[in-house]
């Protein structure tokens, strides 16, 4: 989509300070982070929201906690925290799906 953020620097277009990258998906440091760890973990495929996955998404979605896991393990973090905004009532604001991986702070439940 040419004029999603996250395509831009899924291409390079936009620079982002990147963690992770393999065939699938990037991941990179959130610009406005909410904890000391806060990477975004962004598909490579255009999907704008939860709500439009198909079922041929099924094993990138699983591919993105993957990352997450390896992800919090390299950073060092034992309790994390992750999570997927849906639509702007939850709090996306960006219109690609990304798994926000947080840590290194505790966090309180319910979470908002």
């Amino acid at each position: 989509m040419s004029d999603c953020l996250f395509c831009k620097i899924v291409e390079g277009a936009i620079p982002a300070k990147m963690v992770f990258d393999d065939e699938h998906c990037i991941a990179f440091r959130d610009i406005n982070p909410q904890a000391p760890t806060h990477v975004l973990i962004v598909p490579r495929k255009h999907i704008a929201t939860l709500n439009d996955l198909g079922d041929a998404d099924e094993a990138l979605v699983g591919h993105l906690h993957l990352v997450a896991s390896r992800l919090a393990k390299a950073e060092g973090l034992t309790g994390y925290r992750t999570l997927f905004n849906t639509n702007r009532e939850a709090g996306q604001t960006v219109f690609h799906i990304h798994l926000h991986l947080l840590g290194g702070r505790a966090f309180a439940w319910p979470p908002g």
